[in-house]
């Protein structure tokens, strides 16, 4: 069926939501424009004449494409090189969505995302869509196929999943570039106590290099044995340096939202680590190294300000 202006108008209306699901739901920016453009061809070739709700009809098939690729995407997982992370996306990226509340905002964070790959593929489409876009119960039957009350029930077993008792503190650019530049002074000190003093007891440490450069095949955990490895892993080496190319420039930043360190060498975006803060301390480390999940973030960076880097003498 031929597609015409209006049609596309009110597809690309909905792309920034569209897009904004998948990623929470796939926790990857590449995988979520793939899922969106798939959800335009079926657009494209829909009987639409009889597409009362335009907007509901988009989300149901983006999230039973978002269904299949999560099956999938778990399976190759199990054989993925290493530790794996999600996609980091930088502030002002419609990929992050809706930020309105805490609960939007927390949705988005590579802890949460992290976390959701603990859900089944069910309960992760019902907490994104409750949580982070407002859904109905009964909005979210429709989209699934399945009883509002078994949705219901759904929903609660998702929460039950990734109930946490303690909140990320919120940031803004000069506060994230405050507490990466303390952090990053405790890491380059060569002692582990100012490290500690920033980790809460029960931080993680979790590093993705996609098998292209090294990471540990399980996080590290624990403050003081997290702080050791930071140390060790921020001490200067020529060698380290190589490994991405040359000596990095660093930056700060929020991604996800929260505080992030962003290494460029020669123009080239080659790593980009985010720290989950909360109340307690820095309770999460994510390290993304893997060239294959930068592309997007070195396309906003590229094209965004972000100011001089860190004055630190790495």
């Amino acid at each position: 069926m031929l597609t015409g202006a209006r049609e596309v108008e009110v597809f690309e209306a909905a792309r920034g939501r569209l897009e904004a699901i998948a990623y929470r739901l796939l926790g990857s920016a590449s995988d979520a424009e793939d899922a969106v453009q798939d959800t335009f061809l079926r657009w494209q070739s829909a009987d639409r004449e009889y597409v009362e709700t335009p907007e509901a009809w988009l989300t149901k098939v983006l999230t039973n494409l978002c269904l299949n690729r999560l099956t999938s995407a778990r399976a190759r997982r199990e054989t993925y090189v290493g530790q794996w992370l999600p996609e980091p996306v930088f502030a002002g990226d419609r990929m992050l969505g809706p930020s309105d509340t805490v609960e939007q905002r927390e949705s988005v964070s590579i802890a949460m995302l992290t976390l959701m790959e603990r859900l089944s593929a069910k309960e992760r489409v019902v907490y994104v869509l409750r949580e982070a876009f407002g859904y109905s119960h009964a909005e979210i039957a429709e989209v699934l196929d399945v009883t509002e009350s078994n949705c219901q029930q759904i929903y609660r077993r998702a929460k039950q999943h990734l109930a946490a008792d303690r909140r990320r503190v919120e940031v803004d650019t000069a506060a994230a570039r405050k507490i990466v530049e303390e952090f990053l002074a405790a890491a380059l000190s060569g002692r582990t106590d100012a490290l500690v003093r920033m980790l809460a007891d029960d931080a993680i440490s979790v590093g993705d290099g996609g098998g292209v450069l090294f990471s540990l095949p399980r996080p590290v955990t624990g403050a003081v044995r997290v702080a050791r490895f930071l140390r060790g892993l921020f001490k200067p080496s020529a060698a380290k340096w190589s490994l991405i190319g040359g000596k990095p420039e660093l930056f700060s930043t929020v991604a996800n939202g929260v505080p992030a360190l962003v290494l460029m060498v020669e123009g080239r975006l080659v790593g980009v680590v985010s720290l989950e803060v909360t109340t307690d301390g820095i309770t999460a480390v994510h390290a993304q190294v893997n060239p294959a999940k930068l592309d997007r973030a070195a396309s906003q960076w590229g094209t965004s300000e972000h100011g001089e880097p860190l004055a630190v003498d790495w």
